[in-house]
């Protein structure tokens, strides 16, 4: 379930919902699974909370090609960090995503 936030993000970026070391797969794609107690680097993966409207193109409104709800995989120093209330959430422009995840 996405939720709803009062941060809406402008121009060409997205807010995301960053997916935690639990979100993930913890398991190699040989079927390993990686136990928690591995220090892994936190997972370049989020879930679309709200979108800006896009990017002007000779005059012309581009609209973002994500939409709510879907899982993302994102450029590692892409985003910006914010804090809202006691959520966690990146902002990032349409460019620094990297993939949608179809499950």
């Amino acid at each position: 379930m996405v939720k709803k936030t009062k941060v809406v993000p402008i121009g060409d970026r997205v807010l995301l919902k960053p997916l935690s070391l639990k979100d993930v797969e913890s398991k190699t794609d040989s079927g390993i699974i990686i136990p928690d107690t591995v220090d892994r680097e936190k997972p370049e993966q989020g879930t679309v909370i709200a979108v800006g409207q896009g990017h002007y193109e000779d005059g012309k409104l581009i609209p973002i090609q994500v939409k709510v709800g879907d899982r993302v995989v994102f450029s590692k120093y892409g985003f910006d960090e914010v804090k809202v209330g006691d959520e966690e959430y990146y902002i990032l422009k349409e460019d620094n995503i990297l993939a949608v995840i179809n499950s």
